[in-house]
């Protein structure tokens, strides 16, 4: 590759792209989506993704997980177990065209007016604790440091030490993974925040949320939905967090 720059020159440099290929999530025999994102963690991604998709209500409900590379890309086989079993076959049989990113058609309009559970009760979260855990982010991220491109989901208990953290191509990837992670760890997502990289958009607070989060702290601004989202469901929501500056936009 080649690197132009203002001044005239040209020099040959080598950079590391983020991997981004096809991952195809299948729960019981039944395909139920087709991904872009990282091939790392997989299985705590598919377990994220069933938690936040409503698929499952805990990790006991998901089992069997069996991650295989193929000639396109990856596949993840789970079984599940519970009430997503109903949802799972209602996806298959209408096939209806969707993602975890964005909307489409009339059932996801709908779905989306509805109200998320409330978070537990909890205490304010200290500025000091998101500084910290904003120091040492970056320890965390060993796919941005080589790539640039990656974005991270990371736990962080309530005086900022990172407990585990998550990296994939994409933001929405990025919480499931972490959110698999917790739910195998046994983890209360709500006895501390979690910390993304990502522009807040509706749809990382939802999953914030369905996985017992009660504080949510990003690096960039929440969209207005997301705003709303969180403070009905009483989710703590910082955002535009800086080395030295964070902003709070509901306790």
């Amino acid at each position: 590759m080649i690197q132009h720059n203002s001044d005239g020159t040209a020099r040959e440099v080598t950079r590391t792209f983020v991997p981004e290929v096809p991952v195809a999530l299948e729960f019981n025999g039944l395909a139920y989506a087709v991904m872009m994102a990282t091939p790392t963690d997989l299985a705590d991604f598919a377990l994220g993704f069933a938690l936040t998709e409503g698929l499952a209500g805990s990790a006991a409900d998901v089992a069997d997980f069996d991650v295989v590379e193929v000639e396109k890309g990856w596949i993840c086989r789970a079984q599940l177990s519970g009430l997503g079993i109903e949802k799972l076959t209602e996806r298959v049989r209408t096939r209806v065209a969707e993602s975890s990113c964005g909307l489409c058609g009339i059932e996801n309009l709908e779905a989306v007016s509805k109200p998320l559970p409330k978070v537990a009760a909890h205490d304010v979260l200290e500025p000091a604790a998101i500084f910290a855990a904003l120091s040492k982010l970056r320890d965390h991220q060993a796919l941005t440091k080589q790539t640039g491109a990656a974005h991270a989901a990371a736990f962080c208990t309530t005086d900022g030490t990172i407990v585990t953290a998550r990296e994939d191509v994409g933001r929405h990837n990025a919480m499931d993974k972490l959110v698999g992670a917790l739910a195998t760890a046994g983890q209360d997502a709500g006895e501390g925040f979690i910390l993304s990289s990502a522009r807040c958009s509706y749809e990382i607070v939802e999953k914030a949320v369905r996985a017992g989060a009660t504080r949510l702290v990003t690096i960039s601004l929440p969209t207005s939905m997301a705003v709303d989202r969180a403070k009905a469901a009483g989710l703590s929501l910082w955002c535009l967090a800086r080395d030295d500056s964070v902003i709070c936009v509901s306790k």
